[in-house]
């Protein structure tokens, strides 16, 4: 039962993300976590406030349930099938982020410096909290749908725009590790 706590092979995973990208495709539904956040703004009444969450949210309660099914997957890989909670990422890459002062780099899924509980009483940290949350909200919303959507969804339907948007999402990836993160945590 050992091979229960190893990661999917690539193959295997991206399999069944075509697969489900082929039975969306059929039905004509688009996969995006973004809208969700649309879909449950619009439920909670900001259709009252402003014009963008005016629709028919009804017709997008199926999505919902990919975050429900992306919640409980996702606790069930956690905390069911994890055997060790670290990332394997490449020594190199962890030396680095330990120089930048990140001790638990290599030894857990999410940076105990960004992520513990005390960080909610840092300034710094809850600054760069503010600011990358308002960046990827405004992002989203500016490209027309997440990561997710774009290079999921998007790609799978050869929309051109998105394939822009996945370039400058890695853009800006590379810019913020390469550039922006070493001199935040200098």
């Amino acid at each position: 039962m050992d091979w229960i706590y190893e990661p999917w092979p690539w193959y295997v995973s991206g399999a069944a993300i075509a697969l489900i990208m082929l039975l969306l495709l059929l039905v004509g539904k688009n996969f995006g976590m973004s809208s969700n956040l649309r879909t449950l703004c619009t439920i909670c009444g900001a259709d009252r406030k402003a014009e963008f969450f005016r629709f028919d949210w009804s017709a997008q309660k199926w999505n919902l349930i990919v975050v429900l099914g992306a919640i409980i997957g996702g606790f069930i890989a956690s905390f069911l099938l994890t055997a060790d909670p670290a990332v394997h990422i490449n020594p190199n890459t962890v030396q680095g982020l330990q120089a930048l002062g990140f001790e638990s780099a290599g030894t857990a899924y999410l940076p105990s410096e960004l992520y513990a509980m005390d960080v909610l009483t840092d300034p710094k940290s809850l600054l760069l909290l503010a600011i990358g949350g308002f960046l990827v909200g405004f992002g989203a919303r500016y490209a027309g749908g997440c990561t997710s959507g774009h290079a999921i969804s998007g790609l799978s339907n050869l929309q051109w725009p998105s394939l822009v948007a996945v370039i400058g999402f890695f853009a800006g990836g590379l810019f913020m590790i390469y550039v922006l993160f070493p001199l935040i945590f200098s």
